[in-house]
């Protein structure tokens, strides 16, 4: 999946005070790249990433995803566009504490209104292929944090989308656990998904071939060809 951003700005307005943090944002990834998106805290990365995924539209600026405009699409149709073909992976999980770890997963397929069927059969592909299927009747709770993390990747990719946006996936957990989720996030970049990650590690960014850095909401560089 190729995305496309032209002069991209976010402002966030209240009575009394006016925050830009995205700023003249231009960028492109390209189908089958791995990015990552650095910059202190407060810089923005975490909004591009909103905007990237269709959970915000920008005040300004241009966004395509595969030659598609999508900047300014109403909140139904960002839904029903990013449903399938975008995946997320978040730094605190975001696990339903209810449902146990193949529910979790088989979540987003539910939406999609597959069949029992084929969710059973998706749901124990991807959990054979990140090594959790003997957690498949297990609940988060049961599990430690770099499980957790699995089961949010596993859900995050189980529908095949073209992209996956990964916000400091590492960062609730440990240095073993942390490599162990970057190596398959590398993995399935390397299946050819898109990969676009915020971090603030730089050994997470070191799985990425290319690094963006912003600062004030503005790209300062991008380093290219890392690996």
């Amino acid at each position: 999946m190729r995305l496309k951003t032209e002069n991209l700005e976010k402002v966030f307005r209240t009575e009394l005070v006016e925050t830009v943090a995205l700023n003249d944002v231009s960028i492109e990834v390209n189908d089958g790249e791995f990015v990552a998106v650095m910059g202190p805290s407060g810089c923005g990365k975490s909004t591009l990433l909103n905007i990237l995924g269709l959970l915000d539209n920008p005040t300004n600026g241009k966004y395509q995803i595969d030659d598609v405009e999508v900047a300014h699409l109403k909140e139904k149709e960002r839904t029903q566009y990013r449903r399938g073909k975008i995946g997320f992976v978040f730094q605190s999980f975001n696990l339903i504490d209810e449902m146990t770890v193949e529910e979790n997963i088989g979540l987003p397929l539910t939406y999609l209104k597959y069949s029992a069927k084929e969710r059973k059969r998706l749901v124990d592909e991807v959990m054979m292929s990140l090594n959790i299927a003997h957690r498949a009747k297990h609940f988060p709770n049961q599990l430690s944090g770099g499980q957790q993390q699995r089961v949010a990747i596993a859900r995050a990719v189980v529908t095949k989308p073209g992209l996956i946006l990964a916000d400091e996936p590492t960062g609730n957990l440990d240095s073993k656990n942390g490599r162990d989720v970057m190596t398959c996030l590398g993995e399935l970049n390397k299946m050819g998904t898109t990969i676009v990650m915020v971090t603030h590690s730089q050994k997470d960014a070191q799985y990425a071939n290319r690094i963006i850095n912003l600062f004030d909401g503005l790209v300062v560089d991008s380093l290219k060809d890392r690996m």
